[in-house]
């Protein structure tokens, strides 16, 4: 029986920076241990992700665009996969028009069933979308 675990936002910044050094070292080393044996999955939901591009960006420094890539390159490893599958990907490549938070919110709603309303201009452009 596969076991599956989602991670929170503290994990998933100690593997985008690596920083500090030693809590990276035993962040990997735990989760490393947990999916060797191939009978446990690492999920990260839509909004640790979300939480994750604010705070490297935050307390790092790190501008969108490399929070963006640092993230596809860990959600691209193997490693740990986006709970919600390919979409987080292409919210993740996605420029221009509506932002990173936009997508996973209307990502999120979407698996829900859900049509999102919204104010914002950009936002509607997005499928599942409407302008209120």
């Amino acid at each position: 029986m596969i076991r599956r675990y989602g991670i929170d936002t503290s994990v998933l910044v100690r593997l985008l920076t690596g920083d500090p050094e030693k809590d990276f070292a035993y962040c990997v080393r735990k989760l490393r241990a947990l999916v060797e044996d191939q009978t446990s999955e690492i999920f990260v939901s839509n909004q640790v992700v979300g939480e994750a591009y604010v705070a490297v960006q935050h307390h790092y420094g790190v501008s969108k665009a490399a929070a963006r890539a640092s993230l596809l390159d860990v959600l691209r490893s193997g490693f740990v996969a986006p709970l919600n599958g390919r979409s987080v990907i292409e919210a993740l490549n996605a420029s221009g028009g509506p932002g990173l938070f936009d997508r996973l919110i209307a990502d999120d709603y979407a698996r829900a069933g859900l049509e999102v309303l919204t104010l914002d201009r950009k936002m509607a452009a997005l499928s599942d979308v409407r302008r209120i």
